[in-house]
């Protein structure tokens, strides 16, 4: 097996921010192993709050590099390397082989019967109410829209978007920046503003007041749950739980925490964090279980990967077998 790892940088079309920083870019590293006349490819992104980077995934990726030559099996991969981007990359890029070797769909190796159009969030940046209802009305292509939100202001924020949108679905997303006193006195303003969901309002392992308290707007885990583990501790905190490829180490792990998340009684949302197709395209098998879906990556950058994913507005298409899977 021929091994190829590398690292990518994709600009984005502005700078970006949430409530903990801003980016102008997003860094990634892929795979690529092949085989023969095949190729499989993966991307990976670093977990940030994990205190992951591109060069400590690079290192992570190295340290395996004989394994990989190899023909480490994507079960070997689970024990090789903990969750996180590196083990993203990798176990993305057996699933884009096996597809290829086995002349078939990985949606159909993943057990999907089928898959179609599912259609994705568009992101606003953190910004002010103004600035962020002007990013609102100039996207009229994507009925879907999530808010960055930071605290004190968010009301403001979020009822600017819903006067320049007043028919776009809106979940908001606070990036574990809220206090106990932003939960209990935005939840119900917000849901008078027709928001249908909070992303992790309240800092990981700093959210057990969640179990006593009421929401008038269910609530998504998403620095909270990372794999099968997290479900435990978010059980009776939240009714949703974000799935994201790099928080999982790959889409073998993403599936699992789907079908055991949904088994215990959590809905589903699929998320990322930023990158091309190549990263969306595993996360669109997820996202067919889903009731939301943030895989906005491609919308955010000025560039792509070849044979890109097609989005139609917020419509999100199957991707090409030349691109992955």
């Amino acid at each position: 097996m021929q091994v190829k790892i590398s690292r990518v940088e994709w600009p984005y079309a502005g700078v970006f921010r949430i409530s903990s920083g801003a980016q102008v870019s997003a860094e990634a590293v892929q795979v690529e192993l092949q085989d023969g006349s095949f190729t499989g490819r993966g991307e990976g992104h670093s977990v940030f709050y994990h205190d992951e980077t591109v060069d400590s995934m690079l290192a992570q990726l190295k340290s395996i590099e004989g394994d990989l030559a190899r023909g480490i099996s994507r079960e070997q991969l689970q024990a090789r390397m903990p969750a996180g981007g590196a083990r993203n990359a990798v176990d993305c890029a057996l699933w884009d082989l096996e597809a290829k070797r086995a002349g078939k769909r990985a949606w159909v190796l993943a057990g999907l019967k089928s898959v179609g159009p599912i259609t994705s969030d568009f992101t606003l940046s953190l910004d002010t109410p103004a600035a962020m209802a002007e990013s609102a009305a100039r996207v009229p292509q994507y009925s879907r829209l999530k808010l960055k939100l930071t605290g004190d202001g968010d009301i403001e924020r979020v009822a600017a978007v819903r006067a320049v949108r007043p028919n776009a679905s809106l979940i908001v997303d606070a990036n574990q920046a809220w206090s106990e006193r932003h939960l209990r006195e935005f939840t119900p303003k917000l849901r008078e503003l027709g928001v249908k969901l909070i992303e992790q309002p309240l800092p990981a392992g700093e959210d057990e007041v969640l179990a006593r308290f009421s929401s008038p707007i269910p609530l998504c885990a998403d620095e909270s749950c990372q794999t099968r583990t997290s479900l435990p501790a978010v059980a009776g905190k939240y009714q949703y739980v974000n799935i994201k490829l790099d928080k999982t180490g790959g889409l073998t792990e993403a599936l699992a925490l789907a079908r055991e998340a949904q088994e215990l009684g959590f809905k589903l949302m699929v998320g990322c964090m930023a990158g091309s197709s190549l990263s969306m395209a595993p996360a669109f098998l997820i996202g067919q279980l889903c009731d939301f879906v943030d895989l906005d990556g491609p919308l955010l950058a000025k560039a792509d990967m070849p044979h890109p994913i097609r989005y139609d507005g917020g419509s999100m298409q199957p991707p090409d077998s030349e691109l992955w899977g």
